[in-house]
């Protein structure tokens, strides 16, 4: 069985790699604007972490969902943490949300099984 984690973040960084080597400015100046967002200020990174993960959610979108899945689980949020702000989301988008948290509860588990 493939490795879902491991894929999507392959794939991220490759495709990263070659957007970024077009050098667009608007582009660039877009993925930098996203780190900076994530970066610690008045609240800190998990709690920014959760809030990309809850608007994710209600947007819709896979990838962003792993993206901040991931980044939740290496800043050291616990499950409970995580599966509350998708409770939210789901408040929140509704039911058209629960075919994307089926993912992000499979993203999880993938996250959880590495490191065992």
């Amino acid at each position: 069985m493939a490795d879902i984690v491991d894929d999507f973040n392959a794939y991220r960084s490759k495709m990263n790699d070659r957007i970024l080597a077009d050098n667009n400015k608007l582009i660039k100046r877009i993925f930098n604007l996203d780190t900076n967002a994530y970066m610690a200020g008045a609240l800190d990174v998990k709690t920014k972490e959760l809030l990309g993960l809850v608007a994710s959610a209600v947007l819709r979108c896979d990838d962003c969902i792993k993206y901040h899945l991931e980044t939740c689980y290496k800043e050291g949020l616990k499950k409970e943490e995580v599966v509350e702000a998708l409770g939210i989301a789901t408040l929140v988008g509704g039911t058209i949300v629960v075919p994307h948290l089926r993912k992000a509860y499979e993203f999880w588990d993938a996250l959880e099984a590495k490191k065992s």
